[in-house]
């Protein structure tokens, strides 16, 4: 039997809606299995990886192509996020220490929210970039930061979509619980690599390899 064609938008939207909350799960159970602090690295960066391939159009089993990319980067997911998380958390310390301090600390608390946004932006883009090129080690930061600086456009578009869904969360508790996690990685990563193809596009115009 053929779906209409409200039918099918329907399947596609709850399919999406559970590809969301199983990424979730995936991330939240892999964090918690390594102790946290050694779980978040490897468990984001796998995630990423599958919302790539999902991204892609692959078909695969979303438990054992978790598993294999968490294990195959437990060392280099870790390097990679923990850094990122400690200068997250140090940011936000700052932020509500100088909070307390009232309209003397105005200006260092706006230089906190503006670090913060811009260690967002770059992250944003840094984890699909990690998952989607091949490159040396140290050239991702550079090159998502210089990604991010001389995108606006697409850096203003991820800023609104990452700020639609914590919106979101904060509005609808349990849905920020079960789908946001999953929910910006996947809209993150398809986001990424439409940006990425495009740029990679005009290079190509511009006769740059």
């Amino acid at each position: 039997m053929t779906l209409p064609a409200w039918g099918l938008r329907l399947y596609e939207a709850a399919d999406e809606l559970f590809w969301a909350f199983t990424l979730t799960l995936l991330w939240i159970t892999f964090t918690l299995a390594g102790g946290i602090v050694f779980g978040i690295g490897p468990a984001t960066v796998a995630a990423y990886t599958v919302a790539r391939r999902r991204a892609s159009g692959e078909s695969f089993q979303a438990w054992p192509a978790y598993l294999s990319a968490y294990r195959r980067e437990f060392v280099r997911g870790s390097l990679l996020v923990l850094p990122l998380a400690g200068a997250f958390a140090l940011l936000v310390a700052n932020y509500f220490w100088f909070a307390t301090l009232g309209s003397a600390a105005a200006v260092p608390r706006l230089i906190t929210v503006a670090a913060l946004i811009a260690l967002t932006l770059v992250s944003s883009y840094l984890l699909p970039m990690f998952v989607h090129y091949d490159l040396p080690a140290r050239a991702y930061l550079p090159k998502a930061s210089l990604f991010a600086l001389t995108r606006p456009a697409s850096s203003v578009v991820l800023l609104f979509v990452l700020a639609s869904v914590v919106y979101l969360g904060n509005s609808f508790p349990f849905l920020g619980l079960v789908l946001a996690v999953g929910g910006w990685i996947q809209l993150d990563t398809w986001l990424c690599l439409r940006f990425f193809a495009e740029n990679e596009a005009r290079l190509q115009a511009k006769g740059i390899s």
